[in-house]
């Protein structure tokens, strides 16, 4: 049997773990003025975005439609695929789940579709657990159970410079209860039970980052994580964070398939129009370990 993993652009598997692992990416829209973008083309770059949001540019985000994903299980199914995991971010922050479950419903092989509850970096690594089944000779239901355990283990937590962004594309959800109209105070976020939600408020962005750093190690536990860190238009601090969190995870992190001790990426289009410039984040993700028996 041959089990493909689709996943799209917002989960930011690294371009040669898809293209060693054959894993198919869905790219979100990204919609700048009236131009259209799809995430990952050359002319919607981080710092284009930066620029159009900095100059409060009409800026916003579209899902795939069903159609595009279900033209591409057709074609997976015409090379050869048996069955397909489809695996997502959260259903609470974006249709594109939607999208891939309706198509799922006509496609010419099973296909099992994932909401993760996630976003970003934490939807990679359940894509990766996947992966993980999957070469070991595991059923697409397992992998899929692996990959919603992976992100349902995951912590992902993120600094933003100011809700405003947030709040103009209607994401900011449970935070606007607790924060306000104090766009001055520098949020702390999370994702709980898929929406973006609350974890502190602080008055500095220092307090704000150090604060973030601690909430992230406390959540590592003691066994095995993988840890990221993300930014969008903070590239010195996202890497000053990575090794900072890299010494004092020591000996449990384990390295990225990249490479990294801790990998470090700045977001795309998709989830940088709702953050903004400044932000910062860092997911941990326990090691799901393989070999214990299930449940």
């Amino acid at each position: 049997m041959s089990i493909v993993v689709v996943t799209d652009s917002t989960s930011t598997v690294p371009a040669e773990v898809a293209r060693e692992s054959g894993v198919h990416v869905v790219p979100l829209q990204v919609v700048i003025g009236d131009d259209v973008y799809d995430e990952g083309d050359e002319e919607v770059t981080p710092e284009r975005l930066a620029v159009a949001l900095r100059e409060k540019r009409a800026v916003s985000t579209s899902r795939p439609a069903p159609t595009v994903f279900a033209d591409l299980y057709a074609r997976l199914a015409d090379e050869g695929a048996t069955e397909i995991v489809s695996i997502h971010l959260s259903a609470e922050v974006s249709g594109t789940f939607e999208s891939a479950l309706v198509a799922s419903r006509g496609a010419p092989v099973p296909v099992t579709c994932v909401d993760t509850r996630q976003v970003g970096v934490a939807t990679g690594y359940a894509v990766e657990s996947a992966l993980d089944v999957i070469g070991r000779g595991g059923a697409a239901a397992e992998a899929a159970e692996a990959a919603r355990s992976r992100a349902a283990a995951a912590t992902s937590l993120f600094y933003v410079h100011t809700l405003e962004y947030l709040r103009r594309g209607g994401r900011v959800g449970a935070a606007a209860a607790v924060f306000g109209g104090a766009l001055a105070v520098k949020p702390l976020l999370g994702i709980v039970d898929g929406v973006i939600a609350p974890q502190a408020k602080v008055r500095t962005a220092a307090k704000a980052i150090a604060r973030l750093e601690a909430l992230a190690l406390e959540a590592a536990g003691d066994g095995a994580v993988e840890a990221c860190v993300a930014h969008l238009a903070a590239e010195d601090r996202a890497h000053a964070m990575a090794e900072r969190v890299a010494e004092q995870l020591g000996d449990r992190l384990v390295p990225a398939r990249t490479g990294e001790a801790v990998r470090c990426v700045e977001l795309g289009g998709v989830l940088g129009a709702h953050v903004g410039p400044g932000m910062l984040a860092i997911c941990v993700a326990p090691v799901l370990d393989l070999d214990a028996p299930s449940a």
